[in-house]
């Protein structure tokens, strides 16, 4: 078994929702970003690069290549998940975490967590979603951005 850890941030700027984890959240914010900003998506893409020894998210996406541009995150990780698969690993579990201000990313938890399973390839229940604020300091207290923390392990396909 193998280890990946992963860590993204977005600038806060007005909208009327934000996408975390592949479910848009009704809020005054949303994230800005080259693709659609998915903190969460961003985040377990990384870790799970991560986890394979096949670089981040930057390398593989770049922000300088157009046809990246408002690209779904969610189909970001799908592609990475089947070239880990093509490596003959397959996602093991995930643990992530949100750190953002508002909206509450709680009311939402059960779907985000269906959503990263699905496209992980892995049972619901090996996906963990956790969510914090920035408690007034710094730029998510200050509903300047948001960010996400993930840890994925990778197993080798049976």
């Amino acid at each position: 078994m193998v280890v990946g850890i992963g860590y993204d941030s977005h600038r806060l700027v007005d909208g009327e929702s934000m996408r975390i984890g592949g479910v848009d959240i009704p809020s005054r914010w949303r994230l800005d970003g080259h693709s659609d900003a998915d903190v969460l998506a961003h985040a377990v893409t990384d870790a799970v690069l991560g986890a394979a020894a096949m670089g981040d998210i930057g390398q593989r996406f770049p922000d300088t290549d157009p046809q990246w541009a408002g690209a779904d995150s969610m189909t970001l990780l799908a592609t990475v998940v089947e070239e880990v698969g093509q490596k003959g690993l397959r996602v093991g579990n995930v643990d992530c975490t949100v750190i953002l201000q508002s909206p509450k990313v709680g009311p939402h938890r059960d779907a985000i967590r269906v959503r990263l399973a699905h496209t992980l390839g892995c049972a619901v229940e090996r996906v963990n979603v956790k969510a914090t604020t920035g408690e007034g300091i710094g730029f998510v207290g200050r509903s300047e951005g948001a960010a996400a923390l993930a840890v994925v392990t990778l197993a080798p396909v049976r």
